[in-house]
């Protein structure tokens, strides 16, 4: 994952080493952005407002503030996993928002219109409730939700390295679609049953189970991840499938243990199913870490060897543990600015090491021996500086 490249200038403040695009394709790119965010904003807006003709403006807002008030806190839960290597804001922010705004505005169409459907087919509303719950509401929502996964997969190389990448930009699609689809239901328990309701339902959606979007999502992303680990062809190719079919799979079941067997459905999926799979992403996200860790130390040994790094810094990079420790000394040292010029450290460090990776395996840019040397450069103004305090 490769951002820019800082380091700290004359005035101790951090500037971008230039390896910047041309200026008439930066111009393009900021068009495509401004249309690509108009665009996402209006799609958001529609689906507000189809929500606000069902629920009324009241209820509306009501759901709007009950559904968004807690997801900074789970935001940070979600960004605290990406210890090694932070990925970009933009991309961050793309992923989220594009779960917030484009991906439910599809699924809310499309699960609409397939449940309508049914109903008018089986003349049963029961039946399309269901089809639309267990069938189409999986398909649909995983795969809006995987395609911008898939964009950033193919698109955007350098910045997707493994499992942790592929788990982190999938749960931050899953909390965006989360969000937006919790302002229906809020709203709606406040329309049929007023505040008793609203409790209800934000204890069930947004304590009990507000990470089972992420989670289905993130099989996806874990799919993608290994692919983008492995050097097999084969892998390559059908763990980003199997990755969707499983998160489609889960979706369904989820959903399917309300729809068929109602409230006491819920809980025995939750027991048997969701709490096992919650603690079985929390060994994957050990292991993935952990492989990181093994990435960083390898990759970063010309850099020790070379004396660039000292043997402590080189321990202090290469773990957690060391990292945290090292930042709290640089905080506790020279206050809030050696704070962040550590945290750079760390971050660039990781990229240096996870670009010598890429390379490694094949996938290179035009640019990487500038981009190496422009890191090199960075990490030693980054190391005298913090060396002398």
């Amino acid at each position: 994952m490769i951002n820019n490249p800082r380091m700290p200038n004359a005035a101790n403040q951090p500037a971008s080493i230039a390896l910047k695009p041309s200026t008439s394709k930066s111009a393009i790119k900021i068009i495509l952005g401004i249309v690509a965010i108009l665009v996402a904003l209006l799609l958001g807006l529609l689906v507000l407002l189809l929500i606000g003709f069902e629920t009324g403006p009241i209820a509306l807002l009501v759901g709007l503030v009950s559904a968004t008030l807690p997801v900074p806190l789970y935001l940070v839960l979600v960004l605290w996993i990406d210890r090694y290597e932070a990925e970009p804001l933009w991309m961050l922010a793309t992923a989220f928002f594009w779960g917030a705004l484009v991906a439910v505005f599809f699924a809310f169409l499309i699960n609409t219109a397939s449940g309508v459907a049914v109903t008018l087919l089986t003349q049963d509303v029961r039946a399309g409730e269901a089809f639309g719950a267990v069938i189409s509401a999986p398909i649909v929502e995983e795969s809006a939700k995987a395609l911008i996964l898939f964009i950033f997969f193919f698109w955007k190389k350098d910045e997707f390295d493994g499992v942790i990448d592929g788990i982190v930009y999938a749960a931050m699609v899953g909390l965006g679609f989360a969000m937006t689809e919790n302002i229906q239901y809020y709203g709606r328990a406040v329309t049929e049953a007023g505040g008793g309701g609203l409790t209800l339902v934000f204890i069930l959606r947004g304590a009990l189970s507000p990470f089972s979007h992420p989670m289905f999502t993130s099989l996806t992303g874990i799919g993608l991840g290994l692919a983008r680990q492995s050097r097999n062809l084969f892998v390559k190719f059908v763990t980003p499938v199997f990755g969707l079919l499983a998160a489609i799979c889960m979706h369904s079941i989820w959903n399917g243990s309300v729809v068929i067997f109602g409230g006491g459905g819920f809980l025995l999926m939750y027991i048997l199913i969701m709490i096992p799979a919650f603690f079985i992403m929390f060994v994957v996200i050990a292991l993935a870490l952990r492989r990181e860790g093994q990435i960083v130390r390898e990759f970063l040994i010309p850099d020790f060897q070379g004396g660039l790094l000292t043997q402590q810094e080189y321990n202090q990079l290469g773990s957690i543990r060391g990292r945290m420790g090292a930042s709290f000394n640089a905080l506790s040292r020279g206050g809030l600015s050696n704070w962040q010029a550590r945290r750079q450290l760390n971050q660039l460090a990781s990229e240096l090491a996870f670009h010598r990776s890429r390379v490694a395996r094949g996938i290179t840019a035009a640019d990487a021996s500038e981009r190496e040397a422009a890191y090199r450069q960075a990490l030693a103004d980054l190391l005298r500086r913090l060396r002398v305090n």
